[in-house]
């Protein structure tokens, strides 16, 4: 008679086993294949250090992608490096991480005073789909590099606007007081040059947006891995990406339109100043003449 199977214990091994071959050993292994293999987490960092980062000529032997630029580090850990000044970290320890961001230090462009971080857990379980918990890890069949490649988009996608939101509250607090002004007493701020630098500062975040972090593009890996669209889709939704890229073009708009017609009103001013200036110069070149023909004709 064939003994009924018990349940395996912590290290996969069975109290009582089928013999060799037995039907329900078999069905047992179907129902519990991954029961050995629990699942891991690691981090997963991404760091906006700059305005750009030069990769050309980073050349390395353990290189799993080239665009964007994406190698090993150390035994487990990764680096994809973008181009738009982000570098994501994943399954790296501290030091590691300073070793890859002290390497990449000469080749950030316009690297900035404080560096936006965004951390994210990553859940690595082979017996599990795809999934984004809303709060909660990012769990991943494996950590293959197309895998790897889509997280790593929407890490560096997430903290790149985090960036540039933060940039665009700043021109918004510096807008407030010249609408304030305008609205209280009707007149304009007189310094011109600051008016412009503002709208040069929102044209810079447009232009990230719009040009290089392209928010909207989804990640070159899934030409290939049309299978992995929805795992984007969902690491999309989680930070909100395309709701947040609209929302900063709306307010990079009303910025626009608002120092644009502060400037017009200035513009306005300083030529109704010119006009009543070049008024007076006639008025007085005038005097002078009839001065001159009255002085004439007394002599």
């Amino acid at each position: 008679m064939r003994g009924s199977p018990t349940a395996p214990t912590l290290n996969g091994a069975s109290e009582a086993a089928d013999p060799p071959g037995s039907t329900s050993s078999a069905r047992q292994s179907q129902r519990m294949p991954l029961s050995d293999t629990p699942a891991t987490r690691v981090t997963a960092r991404a760091l906006h250090l700059g305005e750009r980062i030069d990769t050309a000529g980073l050349e390395r032997s353990d290189v799993i992608s080239t665009a964007p630029l994406a190698f090993r580090v150390g035994a487990n850990g990764y680096a994809v490096v973008f181009r738009y000044g982000v570098v994501v970290l994943i399954g790296l320890s501290p030091i590691e991480e300073d070793e890859v961001r002290r390497g990449l230090g000469h080749r950030v462009i316009g690297a900035f005073p404080k560096i936006e971080d965004e951390a994210s857990v990553i859940e690595i379980a082979p017996d599990r789909d795809d999934q984004v918990t809303t709060g909660g890890p990012v769990t991943l069949k494996d950590l293959s590099p197309p895998r790897l490649l889509v997280v790593a988009d929407a890490l560096a996608k997430n903290v790149a606007l985090a960036s540039d939101e933060r940039e665009v509250a700043k021109v918004l607090e510096q807008v407030e007081p010249f609408a304030t002004r305008l609205a209280t007493h009707g007149r304009a701020p007189a310094n011109r040059r600051n008016m412009l630098r503002l709208i040069g500062q929102a044209l810079l975040v447009h232009h990230r947006i719009s040009g290089r972090v392209q928010v909207e593009e989804k990640p070159d890996v899934l030409w290939d891995r049309s299978d992995l669209e929805r795992l984007y889709a969902r690491l999309a939704d989680e930070y909100e990406l395309k709701e947040r890229a609209s929302a900063l073009l709306h307010k990079l708009q009303v910025i626009d339109e608002t120092m644009r017609a502060l400037t017009d009103i200035i513009d306005t001013e300083r030529s109704i100043r010119l006009e009543w200036t070049i008024v007076a110069l006639i008025i007085v070149e005038v005097l002078i003449a009839f001065y001159d023909v009255f002085w004439r004709i007394a002599k």
